[in-house]
């Protein structure tokens, strides 16, 4: 009986460790991301590559490669596999050395519009603030979130003067790359 005990505990561990690791994504490449790629013991084949608007990159011998909405891991599996024919099992390495394609977009009534690096998680607030928050003349109780999506483009409002009286904070929402913020 103990047997089994330890057997169903070492099975539930490693299946929360497996669950976890299925969980977690990791960050996904997307246009504008810059990086650097390496191939062990190839020194001539080791450049720094942008993430083109197509979703591409291009590499010495394995051409254009599709690599946005991938993980690096990901990515360097795929650049290895296009490798494969002039190279006998090329070990691919892909570091993000630049986060240019995780931005989100603030226009409109605000202190200073325009684009915004997502160097981390970031909420509608947090992106006015960095904006240097409403204009004057600014409708808080309109300002819209545009999102694309699978389905199509996605509209949330955004009610600042709840936000700003700590009244209702669901309008707050997590910022995703290619969101634009709108203050009419």
């Amino acid at each position: 009986m103990p047997g089994k005990l330890l057997l169903l505990i070492a099975l539930l561990v490693a299946g929360s460790f497996a669950g976890a690791a299925e969980k977690k994504e990791g960050y996904l490449l997307k246009e504008g991301d810059v990086l650097e790629v390496s191939v062990w013991r190839e020194d001539a084949l080791k450049r720094q590559a942008v993430v083109l608007p197509d979703g591409s990159i291009t590499f010495p011998l394995a051409g254009r490669v599709e690599v946005a909405g991938l993980g690096i891991a990901e990515a360097a599996e795929r650049i290895a596999g296009q490798l494969d024919q002039f190279i006998t099992d090329p070990k691919v390495t892909v570091v993000i050395s630049g986060i240019g394609g995780n931005r989100i977009y603030v226009i409109g009534n605000v202190g200073k519009p325009g684009p915004i690096i997502l160097d981390k998680p970031m909420t509608a607030m947090q992106a006015l603030s960095l904006a240097g928050g409403l204009g004057k003349f600014a409708d808080e109780n309109s300002i819209k979130i545009l999102r694309e999506t699978p389905e199509g483009q996605q509209v949330l409002s955004v009610r600042y003067s709840d936000l700003i009286k700590a009244k209702d904070l669901s309008t707050n929402w997590q910022l995703k790359a290619g969101d634009t913020l709108l203050v009419p």
